[in-house]
């Protein structure tokens, strides 16, 4: 059976690309579905969802739209609308893939489509912004963000490869066969880099143990990503080892996962077992994007576009006040291990973030704040050591079989 693409776009403005977009897939033999979401005009081609109809699913009426001639309202309502209209058309297995194009309101439009659709559901974004900060687009969705390179104004030599590479590359998402997997128990954890040795140990572990684990990288990104699917319910454990984006809130780094994190698990009643994984940094870009008022700090350079700066004893004292708030009020099986010799690679003896000061201020303050249904365990360990890793599952797996 042909597999189906969502195409949503602004078929006034930007007509002839999409059925540039079009015309590529359907000459693939997969078939297309289009959304209009453009209101200034008369469409370039017959869509199969016109753009009243994006309109009234967003709350208003195209009319209203026009007549109000405020862009913003504009497009919040038509991404509002094509994202209800795509996430039904998913649901009822009309569309296989989601493609759009286009520059700022095009690709708010088609991202918020896009994030509207389950992770897995293949969806690529032409846009002119994604060389940039994509995150406001993609967040915690798998969406593809290709660079257009020039502007979305009409076909040149240019922007034909580009729109027929980006037709091929959906065309080849929605047709991949995804090879059969035993269907096994889900764990989340998070990692750093600076953690990496001691979540791969724990991950080795919980597979020979039975379990799938879904790792995530603790960019912000990946923390929100993981506390998604625990409120979706996928996962039934959490391994919170790598708990640096509390830090990045706390302090204004560029890698928070916001205020609620760490409270997916607690609030579900999932188990959990939450180590202080590289709390001991706030994470910015490149040298130069430092906030002058950091300008006293300790810092790390660990790669050209990635500054660590070492969090203060202060700081680690409200982290540990946080943490401590946050799983006293957990309603499931929850237990905090502490490594007593350092919380990343580099923090511990002879590296640069080592600070007995900062952990013991911390230590300090989570003890103060934990309640009672909270289980405590200090090792005299690093982080990244064997059994440190060994612990933190054996832990897990109690809570998971008790």
């Amino acid at each position: 059976m042909a597999k189906t693409v969502g195409i949503v776009g602004t078929l006034d403005t930007k007509g002839m690309e999409f059925q540039f977009i079009k015309e590529q897939i359907e000459a693939s033999g997969t078939s297309t579905c289009v959304v209009n979401t453009g209101i200034i005009g008369e469409p370039h081609f017959e869509p199969d969802v016109s753009a009243s109809e994006v309109a009234e699913a967003g709350g208003t009426s195209l009319q209203a739209l026009q007549d109000g001639g405020d862009r913003g309202v504009a497009v919040a309502a038509m991404a509002e609308g094509a994202a209800k209209i795509i996430a039904q058309l998913q649901s009822d297995g009309k569309i296989d893939g989601v493609i759009s194009l286009g520059g700022s309101a095009g690709t708010t439009i088609g991202t918020t489509a896009m994030r509207a659709v389950p992770v897995g559901v293949p969806k690529i974004m032409v846009s002119t912004l994604a060389s940039g900060d994509t995150s406001p687009y993609v967040d915690t969705k798998d969406v593809s963000m290709m660079y257009s390179v020039v502007d979305i104004a009409g076909i040149n030599s240019l922007s034909r490869q580009i729109l027929a590479n980006a037709a091929g590359a959906i065309v080849g998402m929605v047709n991949a066969a995804v090879p059969a997997a035993e269907d096994k128990p889900l764990i989340g954890a998070t990692m750093f880099g600076v953690t990496t040795p001691c979540v791969t140990k724990a991950r080795e572990l919980l597979e020979d143990a039975g379990y799938e684990v879904l790792v995530f990288h603790a960019t912000g990104a990946g923390g929100r990503a993981m506390e998604d699917l625990v409120k979706g319910g996928f996962i039934v454990g959490v391994l919170d080892v790598t708990t640096t984006e509390l830090a990045d809130e706390l302090v204004g780094g560029v890698l928070s996962a916001g205020p609620d994190r760490l409270e997916a698990a607690g609030d579900l009643g999932v188990p959990q077992v939450v180590a202080p994984g590289a709390l001991d940094m706030v994470n910015f870009g490149p040298p130069d994007t430092v906030p002058e008022q950091f300008k006293d700090r300790t810092f790390y350079q660990h790669n050209p576009t990635v500054t660590l700066m070492r969090t203060t004893v202060e700081e680690n004292a409200e982290l540990g006040k946080m943490m401590g708030q946050k799983l006293s009020q957990a309603t499931g099986p929850t237990t905090v291990i502490i490594p007593q010799q350092g919380v990343s690679a580099i923090d511990q003896e002879g590296q640069p973030f080592y600070s007995a000061e900062a952990e013991a201020a911390w230590i300090e303050n989570l003890k103060a704040n934990l309640g009672d249904n909270v289980t405590l365990i200090e090792m005299d360990n690093h982080i990244n050591d064997d059994a440190f890793a060994t612990k933190l599952v054996d832990t897990l797996l109690a809570s998971l079989n008790g």
